[in-house]
């Protein structure tokens, strides 16, 4: 499953309204919460309670752990009782993409940069977005491309830019920081090309010149082979 499917399957499992109500009362608990608890509090049968907390940690929205609930420990005490709360594991689906958290810790890291260095904050997040592309470059695999063009492609596509084909040259139809751009936008297009150019420094080809185009309704950004 990927990465998107998955995040999706997550968030749908809340769609039932018994799940969650079970999930927002653990959600609310300062403490581990019992199947017991939890079916009494929205008035549910102790199976389907675990049959629903179970499915929401099976999907990554709870955690659980083990615990004695009478404090009795040795023979005669009983089986652990399992207890959940909610997982520190973050899901979220936009749509169409989009990836402020990423903006966000590059902006972050130049700030902190800027402070540290005296470099100029905008010179810190191109280098900042640089490095995160020769990231992105160096986590894909290349077996299943045939050049380094489609494995930019691979990549982009990968991070919500929706690549296409158009005239011998790639655009991105979609920019992952949308908003930001719409308001901030030499800052953030300066960025992205930044983080365009090290995915392509790190690929290690010439061939493929990135550039800033802006065009309505897609990603200021757009590769074509040399």
């Amino acid at each position: 499953m990927s990465d998107f499917a998955a995040r999706v399957a997550s968030i749908g499992a809340l769609g039932d309204p018994l799940r969650r109500d079970l999930y927002l009362y653990v959600c609310e608990r300062p403490y581990a919460v019992s199947r017991d608890e939890a079916a009494q509090a929205v008035g549910v049968p102790l199976h389907k309670a675990k049959f629903h907390m179970d499915r929401l940690e099976a999907e990554g929205l709870l955690t659980s752990e083990f615990a004695r609930l009478t404090g009795r420990t040795g023979p005669g005490a009983g089986r652990p009782a399992k207890l959940y709360r909610r997982a520190e594991s973050e899901i979220s689906v936009s749509l169409p993409g989009r990836e402020y958290e990423i903006a966000g810790h590059l902006l972050a890291a130049a700030v902190a940069t800027s402070a540290r260095t005296g470099e100029s904050p905008i010179e810190a997040l191109h280098r900042e977005a640089a490095e995160r592309g020769r990231d992105w470059a160096r986590a894909t695999a290349t077996e299943s491309v045939a050049t380094p063009l489609e494995l930019a492609e691979q990549v982009l596509a990968r991070h919500g830019y929706e690549p296409r084909d158009d005239d011998q040259r790639m655009v991105l139809a979609n920019c992952p920081f949308h908003t930001l751009a719409a308001s901030h936008t030499e800052m953030v297009c300066g960025m992205n090309l930044a983080l365009v150019q090290g995915l392509v420094d790190e690929i290690g080809s010439e061939a493929i010149e990135c550039r800033l185009e802006p065009g309505e309704q897609r990603c200021c950004v757009v590769l074509s082979s040399r």
